[in-house]
């Protein structure tokens, strides 16, 4: 879904009941959270249509602006190495 926006993954970590992502966009914080809900719903409900009318999101989640290469930095190694025992993760 990144690429698709134009958007730039710099890491992701999948846990069982959230996701951390850090991304670079011209787009705000929450559009990008937006987005990204919206699109895994959809896959979601594509693969369990019977579970279509699950609520999957909170109402919202934390977004912020990394707006300095440190910020940067130590968002994607929050991401990635400080979510516990990993289970899906990507890096650039």
């Amino acid at each position: 879904h990144a690429e698709f926006r134009g958007w730039k993954l710099l890491a992701a970590h999948v846990r069982s009941n959230h996701v951390h992502l850090v991304v670079v966009s011209e787009a705000k914080p929450e559009r990008v959270m937006t987005e990204f809900k919206a699109y895994a719903s959809r896959a979601l409900n594509r693969l369990s249509p019977d579970d279509a009318d699950r609520l999957r999101w909170t109402r919202h989640g934390s977004t912020r602006w990394l707006d300095t290469d440190e910020s940067v930095r130590r968002a994607i190694a929050y991401t990635v190495f400080e979510q516990g025992e990993p289970m899906a993760v990507y890096h650039a």
